[in-house]
């Protein structure tokens, strides 16, 4: 029985598919996570590696076997994985952010917790938030972006084309950008009755001496901060939805600034 000749630019070529593949599955959001092992990202990789790189040999050019071009090209392959699911992290990033915001305005600064993902020490409610923007990001199956976009980046971005243009990167300022705008709009609508209760509770520290603001106000800030919190569920997940909405817009402007 003979078997297929395997030839040195197959190899290198599956190789810089691979590392492509392999740094979006472990940048990406849920997939790439800590609590997953490392073997369902390896496995994951391989498999789609696998799948893809028939639509991506044919294309495939001679490849120089010279040490440093070679390793330029593969931090290539392995940046364009990472940006794309950098694209993700940010809006990720951006509940956790406004959790932040919101515990330290309610009082709970100092509740935190220990983070399984990234094993640091977080908010309570930021843990939180990061949790439902989990669950928005499965329910709206913004996922499926990046496998679309994977399978569509070899057409997209083909191997050897990576080039770091001005336009790459002022997007990803602005996609950073757009993190802080998002966090601010996430956590506002809770901010803005902490303050109103604080100037309240001032209000009634100069008229009534007698009271103890601060025994009163601290598990009032509380309350009041959970209730609305979970009143501001559904204009959170309104907001969510849309972020993961332009993901695959974003995602794709991403790969034609690498071009």
């Amino acid at each position: 029985m003979d078997f297929p000749v395997i030839s040195q630019d197959w190899a290198i070529a599956f190789s810089l598919v691979l590392l492509r593949v392999g740094a979006l599955i472990g940048t990406m959001p849920l997939f790439g996570e800590r609590i997953v092992p490392v073997r369902v990202k390896a496995g994951l990789a391989l498999v789609i590696a696998f799948l893809l790189f028939p639509t991506v040999s044919p294309s495939v050019p001679p490849i120089s076997t010279d040490f440093l071009p070679l390793l330029s090209r593969m931090i290539s392959e392995t940046l364009i994985g990472a940006a794309l699911g950098f694209a993700a992290r940010l809006i990720f990033a951006a509940a956790q952010l406004a959790g932040e915001m919101i515990g330290f305005q309610i009082g709970f600064s100092v509740a935190n917790v220990i983070d399984p993902v990234s094993s640091i020490h977080v908010s309570l409610i930021g843990q939180v938030q990061y949790l439902f923007a989990v669950l928005v990001f499965l329910i709206t199956d913004s996922h499926h972006v990046f496998f679309a976009a994977i399978a569509d980046s070899f057409q997209v971005l083909p191997l050897f084309a990576f080039h770091v243009s001005g336009d790459f990167m002022n997007l990803m300022v602005g996609l950073s950008r757009d993190m802080f705008v998002l966090a601010v709009k996430l956590s506002i609508p809770v901010i803005a009755v902490i303050f109103f209760t604080n100037v309240g509770l001032g209000i009634v520290a100069r008229t009534v001496p007698q009271i103890n603001v601060f025994i009163v106000g601290f598990p009032l800030q509380i309350t009041v901060g959970l209730f609305f919190l979970g009143l501001s569920i559904p204009l959170c997940a309104s907001l969510l939805q849309q972020a993961y909405g332009n993901l695959g817009q974003a995602v794709y402007a991403i790969l034609r600034g690498m071009k």
